[in-house]
């Protein structure tokens, strides 16, 4: 029998792949690559369409 599976929606700037690792060209003392870790501006690195729900604040009297 399937399984039902949540349809997440996936951000449609990055595609659901919220980070990056880009290299600078320069290399580090030990010989590795320096890179840059970049995140999707329209989801803040979470991959969602949707942000995270906002909190629940008491108001009122």
């Amino acid at each position: 029998m399937p399984q039902h599976v949540r349809n997440m929606p996936v951000c449609r700037d990055c595609d659901g792949f919220a980070t990056a690792a880009i290299t600078t060209g320069a290399r580090d003392r030990d010989g590795s690559r320096t890179t840059l870790r970049v995140t999707c501006q329209a989801c803040h690195g979470t991959g969602r369409a949707l942000p995270r729900p906002a909190l629940l604040v008491p108001a009122g009297r």
